[in-house]
Protein backbone atom coordinates (compact mmCIF):
# COMPACT_ATOMS: atom_id res chain seq x y z
CA UNK A 1 0.00 0.00 0.00
CA UNK A 2 1.30 3.40 -1.08
CA UNK A 3 0.43 7.03 0.30
CA UNK A 4 -1.60 7.91 -2.41
CA UNK A 5 -3.67 4.95 -1.39
CA UNK A 6 -4.21 5.69 2.39
CA UNK A 7 -3.79 8.81 4.57
CA UNK A 8 -4.32 9.08 8.59
CA UNK A 9 -7.74 10.04 9.42
CA UNK A 10 -8.64 10.22 12.97
CA UNK A 11 -6.60 7.59 13.85
CA UNK A 12 -7.67 5.24 10.50
CA UNK A 13 -6.91 4.31 7.19
CA UNK A 14 -9.51 5.34 4.85
CA UNK A 15 -9.08 6.14 1.06
CA UNK A 16 -7.49 9.32 -0.25
CA UNK A 17 -5.92 10.94 -3.51
CA UNK A 18 -2.42 12.88 -3.42
CA UNK A 19 -2.46 16.29 -1.92
CA UNK A 20 -0.36 19.48 -2.02
CA UNK A 21 1.25 18.20 0.60
CA UNK A 22 2.55 14.93 -0.44
CA UNK A 23 5.79 14.39 -1.93
CA UNK A 24 5.60 11.95 -5.59
CA UNK A 25 7.35 12.72 -9.32
CA UNK A 26 5.87 15.31 -11.20
CA UNK A 27 4.34 17.01 -8.21
CA UNK A 28 6.55 19.44 -6.32
CA UNK A 29 5.64 19.91 -2.79
CA UNK A 30 7.15 22.95 -0.90
CA UNK A 31 4.76 26.06 -0.55
CA UNK A 32 5.45 28.37 2.57
CA UNK A 33 1.81 27.93 3.22
CA UNK A 34 1.36 24.22 3.06
CA UNK A 35 2.26 22.08 5.81
CA UNK A 36 4.76 19.99 4.54
CA UNK A 37 4.96 16.34 4.57
CA UNK A 38 8.30 14.64 4.50
CA UNK A 39 7.86 11.08 4.80
CA UNK A 40 5.37 8.45 5.43
CA UNK A 41 6.00 4.51 6.93
CA UNK A 42 3.05 2.34 7.56
CA UNK A 43 1.93 -1.01 9.59
CA UNK A 44 -1.10 -3.37 8.97
CA UNK A 45 -3.76 -0.45 10.46
CA UNK A 46 -2.03 3.12 9.90
CA UNK A 47 -0.38 4.94 7.75
CA UNK A 48 2.19 7.28 9.99
CA UNK A 49 3.07 10.79 8.59
CA UNK A 50 6.12 12.78 8.75
CA UNK A 51 4.43 16.32 8.85
CA UNK A 52 6.37 19.60 9.18
CA UNK A 53 6.27 21.06 12.65
CA UNK A 54 4.27 24.27 13.39
CA UNK A 55 5.14 25.58 16.61
CA UNK A 56 2.38 28.10 17.05
CA UNK A 57 -0.91 25.43 16.77
CA UNK A 58 -3.97 25.77 15.41
CA UNK A 59 -5.46 29.33 13.79
CA UNK A 60 -8.37 28.03 15.90
CA UNK A 61 -6.96 28.05 19.41
CA UNK A 62 -5.67 31.90 18.80
CA UNK A 63 -9.11 32.93 17.61
CA UNK A 64 -10.73 31.03 20.80
CA UNK A 65 -8.15 33.11 22.81
CA UNK A 66 -8.62 36.11 20.91
CA UNK A 67 -11.90 36.06 20.04
CA UNK A 68 -11.76 38.27 16.86
CA UNK A 69 -8.86 39.08 14.91
CA UNK A 70 -7.50 42.56 13.59
CA UNK A 71 -7.44 43.72 10.03
CA UNK A 72 -3.75 43.42 9.61
CA UNK A 73 -3.84 39.99 10.88
CA UNK A 74 -7.23 38.92 9.27
CA UNK A 75 -5.62 40.48 5.32
CA UNK A 76 -2.51 38.76 5.62
CA UNK A 77 -4.25 35.17 6.04
CA UNK A 78 -6.14 35.90 3.38
CA UNK A 79 -3.19 36.68 1.43
CA UNK A 80 -1.49 33.65 2.09
CA UNK A 81 -4.49 31.55 1.88
CA UNK A 82 -5.24 32.75 -2.04
CA UNK A 83 -1.52 32.44 -2.74
CA UNK A 84 -1.58 28.39 -1.36
CA UNK A 85 -5.15 27.63 -2.87
CA UNK A 86 -3.84 29.07 -6.32
CA UNK A 87 -0.87 26.44 -5.61
CA UNK A 88 -3.10 23.85 -4.98
CA UNK A 89 -5.46 24.59 -7.79
CA UNK A 90 -2.77 24.50 -10.47
CA UNK A 91 -2.32 20.96 -9.43
CA UNK A 92 -6.12 20.21 -9.92
CA UNK A 93 -6.58 19.80 -5.78
CA UNK A 94 -9.70 21.03 -4.16
CA UNK A 95 -9.21 21.80 -0.27
CA UNK A 96 -13.26 21.23 0.13
CA UNK A 97 -12.56 21.86 4.22
CA UNK A 98 -10.83 24.99 4.85
CA UNK A 99 -11.70 26.22 8.21
CA UNK A 100 -9.46 27.21 10.99
CA UNK A 101 -9.52 23.92 12.84
CA UNK A 102 -7.56 22.81 9.89
CA UNK A 103 -4.80 26.06 9.45
CA UNK A 104 -1.69 25.71 11.50
CA UNK A 105 0.87 28.57 12.41
CA UNK A 106 4.26 28.46 11.56
CA UNK A 107 7.31 30.14 13.53
CA UNK A 108 6.22 34.17 12.53
CA UNK A 109 2.76 33.16 12.64
CA UNK A 110 2.46 32.11 9.07
CA UNK A 111 -0.73 29.98 8.11
CA UNK A 112 0.06 26.56 6.84
CA UNK A 113 -2.99 24.72 5.64
CA UNK A 114 -2.33 21.40 7.44
CA UNK A 115 -5.35 18.75 7.01
CA UNK A 116 -6.53 17.80 3.48
CA UNK A 117 -8.61 14.63 4.79
CA UNK A 118 -11.10 16.06 2.67
CA UNK A 119 -9.14 17.41 -0.09
CA UNK A 120 -9.56 15.91 -4.03
CA UNK A 121 -7.13 15.50 -6.95
CA UNK A 122 -9.61 15.98 -10.08
CA UNK A 123 -8.32 16.74 -13.56
CA UNK A 124 -11.60 17.83 -14.58
CA UNK A 125 -11.78 20.27 -11.08
CA UNK A 126 -15.31 18.70 -10.89
CA UNK A 127 -17.03 16.70 -8.47
CA UNK A 128 -20.56 15.56 -6.11
CA UNK A 129 -19.76 14.64 -3.49
CA UNK A 130 -20.97 16.45 -0.15
CA UNK A 131 -18.44 16.92 2.09
CA UNK A 132 -16.99 19.79 4.97
CA UNK A 133 -18.13 21.53 7.86
CA UNK A 134 -21.25 22.51 7.98
CA UNK A 135 -20.95 26.45 8.64
CA UNK A 136 -18.24 26.52 5.53
CA UNK A 137 -20.36 24.73 2.96
CA UNK A 138 -21.35 26.48 -0.35
CA UNK A 139 -24.23 26.25 -1.71
CA UNK A 140 -23.84 24.07 -4.53
CA UNK A 141 -22.98 21.03 -2.11
CA UNK A 142 -25.83 21.65 -0.45
CA UNK A 143 -28.14 21.46 -3.18
CA UNK A 144 -26.26 18.68 -4.43
CA UNK A 145 -25.41 20.52 -7.92
CA UNK A 146 -21.83 19.53 -9.33
CA UNK A 147 -18.82 22.21 -8.07
CA UNK A 148 -15.43 22.79 -8.84
CA UNK A 149 -12.37 24.23 -7.26
CA UNK A 150 -14.85 27.57 -6.54
CA UNK A 151 -15.94 25.92 -3.40
CA UNK A 152 -13.17 26.96 -1.83
CA UNK A 153 -12.85 30.70 -2.56
CA UNK A 154 -16.68 30.26 -0.71
CA UNK A 155 -14.37 28.86 2.44
CA UNK A 156 -12.41 31.75 2.32
CA UNK A 157 -15.15 34.12 2.52
CA UNK A 158 -16.61 32.74 5.22
CA UNK A 159 -13.52 31.89 7.38
CA UNK A 160 -12.45 36.17 6.78
CA UNK A 161 -15.95 36.92 8.61
CA UNK A 162 -15.10 34.52 11.00
CA UNK A 163 -11.95 35.87 11.87
CA UNK A 164 -13.02 39.46 11.71
CA UNK A 165 -16.25 38.48 13.83
CA UNK A 166 -15.73 36.16 15.93
CA UNK A 167 -18.61 33.45 14.32
CA UNK A 168 -19.50 32.05 11.03
CA UNK A 169 -21.73 34.31 9.01
CA UNK A 170 -24.42 31.66 8.83
CA UNK A 171 -24.36 30.32 12.33
CA UNK A 172 -28.06 29.16 13.29
CA UNK A 173 -29.75 27.35 16.24
CA UNK A 174 -30.21 24.29 13.94
CA UNK A 175 -29.11 22.52 11.18
CA UNK A 176 -32.15 23.07 8.97
CA UNK A 177 -31.65 27.14 9.53
CA UNK A 178 -28.09 27.53 9.00
CA UNK A 179 -28.78 25.57 5.44
CA UNK A 180 -31.27 28.05 4.61
CA UNK A 181 -29.06 30.98 5.40
CA UNK A 182 -26.66 29.72 3.27
CA UNK A 183 -28.72 29.02 0.24
CA UNK A 184 -30.06 32.58 0.74
CA UNK A 185 -26.45 34.19 0.99
CA UNK A 186 -28.20 35.73 4.18
CA UNK A 187 -24.75 37.57 5.50
CA UNK A 188 -25.52 40.50 8.34
CA UNK A 189 -22.84 41.99 8.49
CA UNK A 190 -22.35 44.18 12.36
CA UNK A 191 -20.96 47.49 12.05
CA UNK A 192 -17.56 46.69 13.52
CA UNK A 193 -16.31 45.02 9.74
CA UNK A 194 -13.98 47.37 8.27
CA UNK A 195 -15.70 48.43 4.67
CA UNK A 196 -13.35 46.82 2.92
CA UNK A 197 -13.68 43.39 4.44
CA UNK A 198 -17.17 43.85 3.92
CA UNK A 199 -16.36 44.65 0.13
CA UNK A 200 -14.09 40.78 -0.63
CA UNK A 201 -16.30 39.13 1.65
CA UNK A 202 -19.59 40.43 -0.40
CA UNK A 203 -17.68 39.13 -3.45
CA UNK A 204 -16.86 35.82 -1.97
CA UNK A 205 -19.83 34.56 -0.75
CA UNK A 206 -21.76 34.90 -3.95
CA UNK A 207 -24.49 31.97 -4.84
CA UNK A 208 -23.50 31.51 -8.26
CA UNK A 209 -20.09 30.10 -8.33
CA UNK A 210 -19.00 32.02 -11.28
CA UNK A 211 -19.22 34.98 -10.01
CA UNK A 212 -16.69 34.53 -7.10
CA UNK A 213 -13.83 36.74 -6.98
CA UNK A 214 -10.99 34.69 -8.26
CA UNK A 215 -8.01 34.07 -6.07
CA UNK A 216 -5.71 36.40 -7.74
CA UNK A 217 -7.92 39.19 -7.52
CA UNK A 218 -8.10 38.35 -3.66
CA UNK A 219 -4.63 39.34 -3.77
CA UNK A 220 -4.44 42.05 -5.72
CA UNK A 221 -8.26 43.53 -3.63
CA UNK A 222 -7.38 46.99 -2.07
CA UNK A 223 -7.91 45.93 0.95
CA UNK A 224 -5.68 42.94 1.12
CA UNK A 225 -3.01 45.18 -0.21
CA UNK A 226 -3.52 47.90 2.39
CA UNK A 227 -3.48 45.38 5.63
CA UNK A 228 -1.20 42.36 4.84
CA UNK A 229 2.01 42.40 6.37
CA UNK A 230 2.85 39.17 4.56
CA UNK A 231 6.58 37.88 5.28
CA UNK A 232 7.98 34.92 3.43
CA UNK A 233 10.62 32.45 4.24
CA UNK A 234 14.13 33.04 3.65
CA UNK A 235 13.74 29.65 1.34
CA UNK A 236 10.46 30.94 -0.46
CA UNK A 237 12.29 34.50 -1.25
CA UNK A 238 14.97 32.90 -2.31
CA UNK A 239 13.04 30.72 -4.91
CA UNK A 240 11.13 33.73 -6.29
Amino acid sequence: MSLPEAVMKSGSVRPAVPTAGQSQPGFPTVHPNILRLYNYFHDARRVYLILEYAPRGELYKELQKSHTLDEQRTATIMEELADALTYCHEKKVIHRDIKPENLLLGFRGEVKIADFGWSVHTPSLRRKTMCGTLDYLPPEMIEGRTYNEKVDLWCIGVLCYELLVGNPPFESNSHNETYRRILKVDVRFPPSIPSGAKDLISKLLRYQPLERLPLDQILEHPWVRAHSRRVLPPSAQMAS
